[in-house]
C-alpha cells in the first residue's frame, strides 16, 4: 500500500473507501506514533456509522474490518478524536501526535468456555476467543481474537504510515492511558506488530537504542514494575541520560549513561518519566 495526498491507497492507486468523519481538529497532525485500537463493536460499519455523527465526539484515521477492509476517515494531516486523556513519554494529548487505527473487534468477554457473550450479548464460540489476562490485571478473561486478514491488512496500512511519516513507534491505546483503557488487549500481537515494524532485533542492538532524559528525580528497578527493588544509584537525578531498545509497556529497560556515553549500570524505568534526548 502506499499514500498520496495523506489519502492511503493501493499499490495500483486504487484509494481505500473514504467516509469522512466531522469529528477533526484545525491544525496540521505532524505524527511521531502509531495507536491501535478495538472498537468494541458489532462491526466495523456500525462502528464506522458511529464514528461519523457529531454527537459521537469521536474518530479515527482508520477502521479496518474483519474480513481486511479499510475504510480511511480522517486525512493524515489532520487531527483525528482517538487518543482521549492520554499521555506518552512526556507528551500529552496523543490525538496532536499520532495517527489512529480501529480494529472491528468486540473486546473484553464474560462468561466461559461454550458461553462468551460481549458487552452487548453477543454470543462469541470458543474459537473466537482468547482466555489471557491483560498485562495490567491478574485475572484471566475472554477476548476477541483478531483475525488473519484483518491483521495483516493492519500491517499493510502501518508499514505504508510508517514509510511515509517516518513514525517511532506504534503503541497500544493502554500504553498511552493505563488507567482507563485497555485496547487493543492481549489478543493483538503487539510485540510481533512492533518488532517488524519499529526493529527490536539485531539491527536495533547494533544501533545502540534511542536516548532519553529523566525528567524528574528516578527509581531505577531490578525488573519492570514498582514491586521490584530499586538499584543502589537510585533515585537518579532529574537530567540523566539513559538509553533504550527495550520496552515492556509503560517500563523501559535502560543503561544508565555516563558524561562520556558508557552505560555504568542497568534496570527499568517507568517511561512517563523519559523524553527524548533530541527533544
Amino acid at each position: 500500500m502506499r499514500i498520496r495526498n495523506h489519502r492511503l491507497e493501493s499499490d495500483a492507486g486504487e484509494p481505500v473507501a473514504w467516509v469522512p468523519s466531522p469529528n477533526v481538529s484545525s491544525g496540521t497532525l505532524q505524527a511521531t506514533y502509531l495507536i491501535m485500537h478495538y472498537t468494541a463493536g458489532g462491526s466495523a460499519e456500525s462502528s464506522i456509522r458511529h464514528l461519523v455523527k457529531p454527537s459521537a465526539k469521536a474518530s479515527a484515521h482508520l477502521v479496518i474490518g474483519r474480513d481486511g477492509a479499510i475504510t480511511q476517515m480522517v486525512a493524515f494531516n489532520r487531527v483525528a478524536w482517538h487518543a482521549g486523556t492520554s499521555r506518552w513519554l512526556g507528551k500529552t494529548g496523543m490525538n496532536r501526535h499520532a495517527i489512529g487505527i480501529e480494529l472491528d473487534n468486540a473486546g473484553p468477554m464474560s462468561g466461559e468456555p461454550g458461553n462468551w457473550r460481549s458487552w452487548f450479548e453477543r454470543r462469541y464460540d470458543d474459537s473466537d476467543v482468547l482466555v489471557a489476562a491483560h498485562r495490567f490485571e491478574a485475572e484471566e478473561q475472554g477476548w476477541h481474537r483478531y483475525t488473519e486478514a484483518q491483521l495483516d491488512a493492519a500491517m499493510e496500512a502501518s508499514e505504508a504510515l510508517f514509510d511515509r511519516y517516518g513514525l517511532k513507534d506504534v503503541l497500544g491505546h493502554d500504553d498511552i492511558a493505563p488507567d482507563r483503557k485497555r485496547d487493543p488487549g492481549p489478543a493483538f500481537p503487539m510485540e510481533a506488530f512492533r518488532s517488524r515494524l519499529v526493529g527490536r532485533g539485531q539491527d536495533e542492538e547494533e544501533a545502540g537504542g534511542d536516548e532519553y532524559l529523566t525528567t524528574a528525580n528516578l527509581n531505577v528497578r531490578e525488573g519492570p514494575g514498582t514491586g521490584y527493588a530499586k538499584l543502589e544509584e537510585s533515585p537518579l537525578a532529574k537530567g540523566t541520560r539513559l538509553r533504550s531498545s527495550v520496552r515492556d509497556g509503560l517500563w523501559y529497560y535502560v543503561e544508565i549513561l555516563s558524561s562520556t556515553g558508557d552505560a555504568t549500570a542497568t534496570g527499568w524505568a517507568h517511561g512517563d518519566y523519559l523524553i527524548p534526548a533530541d527533544e
